[in-house]
């Protein structure tokens, strides 16, 4: 296909397809993301594909080093069978994993939890041995529908998702819309940059008919299970003040109480910190070399984040693609991440790859990273030191 919408995406069955390849869009564009859930092998942003491919045609397609070849010859068919087989073998092999705590190879404990997108994937996560939903993505509730979900409706999927998971945390965050996800019946105005206007918690705060119904579902809900609202990307504290504020008006109609300094936990995204910090559209193929969170600059400001959370004694999670991501991993541990929030289907990978360090040996990575001054020399120098 040309594109892929995230609705699209959300609705695809993993039955009846076994890879996509699209025109546009990058790794951490959502459909992208949705497509790594859905454990279908995606290769986005090749120029001309629909025009390059007929049907009938035999392709190979590497989801993981984003190769595609049509029509391959026997040779490089039967090399990535034996790929395909290896894949598996390794995935199979993770199921050691399963039932373990997650913690470094020195004992440090850390949070090991999933995205998801809608109600039903909460089911995934526990068979996939997730220890909490670090990020529900409540957008895909309002979408491909002609109107906004009631309060009932939010409330009967929050309160499904939290029985689910039976205690564990579930970390929901209110509605993200904007940007690349568009809802027609909110007949949103046309912007020019609409990465950097009117979206998430700049429209809420604009449109109480929206994120009224949506706090007040989400108080009742947390009845039913351990519920933490995360809301989507506060640029300044007049905003998350301004959503305290009506939570608390919320929970006087409630007859309820809480207490807490400014945020009780910080969730980094590192899909937007990464195209914010970097000025980068992370959809935008000509620009794809500048969007990577190997940056110094990106690292630096995750670090900054987790040293500032922890400081005031407050859970930081990660629910960005970099949580999963296994050159990552010693630097989150060094800086001293506390949740990592992954696809369900990444959760024993990324179990198994926090497992091969030792505090010690990842803030000795950190060091080194973190005093290097370029993208790409980061990226070198950790995959030169890489476990698996």
């Amino acid at each position: 296909a040309e594109d892929l919408t995230p609705s699209m995406t959300a609705g695809i069955n993993p039955k009846n397809v076994t890879g996509i390849l699209t025109e546009v869009g990058g790794k951490t564009s959502h459909s992208a993301i949705l497509a790594r859930a859905l454990e279908i092998p995606a290769v986005l942003s090749i120029p001309g594909i629909t025009e390059k491919i007929s049907n009938g045609d035999k392709v190979v397609l590497d989801g993981s080093e984003g190769q595609t070849y049509i029509n391959p010859d026997e040779k490089l068919q039967a090399e990535y069978e034996q790929k395909r087989v290896a894949y598996l073998e390794e995935k199979a092999a993770l199921a050691q994993f399963v039932g373990k705590e997650t913690k470094t190879a020195d004992g440090v404990k850390v949070e090991l939890c999933a995205n998801i997108g809608k109600p039903e994937d909460a089911l995934k996560v526990v068979e996939c041995d997730g220890e909490g939903i670090g990020l529900f993505r409540t957008e895909f509730l309002f979408m491909d529908r002609p109107q906004i979900p009631t309060e009932e409706e939010q409330f009967a999927a929050y309160k499904k998702v939290a029985e689910t998971l039976e205690g564990k945390p579930v970390i929901i965050r209110t509605l993200d819309v904007g940007g690349d996800k568009e809802i027609p019946y909110l007949a949103l105005e046309k912007e020019e940059n609409p990465f950097l206007g009117f979206r998430a918690i700049r429209l809420c705060l604009k449109r109480e008919d929206l994120y009224r119904p949506q706090l007040k579902a989400l108080l009742r809900a947390s009845a039913y299970g351990d519920i933490r609202i995360m809301v989507p990307m506060v640029t300044c504290l007049d905003e998350l003040r301004a959503v305290k504020n009506m939570i608390a008006e919320l929970k006087e109609e409630l007859k309820a109480e809480g207490v807490a300094k400014e945020a009780d936990f910080f969730s980094i995204g590192t899909n937007d910190l990464t195209g914010y910090t970097m000025a980068v559209d992370r959809g935008n193929a000509e620009v794809a070399y500048l969007y990577s969170a190997y940056n110094p600059a990106v690292l630096r400001s995750i670090e900054r984040v987790i040293k500032a959370g922890r400081a005031e004694g407050i859970m930081v999670g990660m629910c960005g693609e970099a949580a999963a991501d296994p050159l990552l991993a010693p630097l989150l541990i060094s800086f001293g991440l506390s949740e990592f929030s992954v696809s369900a289907t990444s959760i024993l990978a990324t179990r198994k790859g926090i497992s091969l360090w030792t505090k010690e040996e990842a803030d000795a990575v950190a060091a080194k990273a973190m005093s290097m001054t370029t993208e790409a020399e980061v990226e070198a120098y950790l995959k030169s030191v890489a476990k698996h």
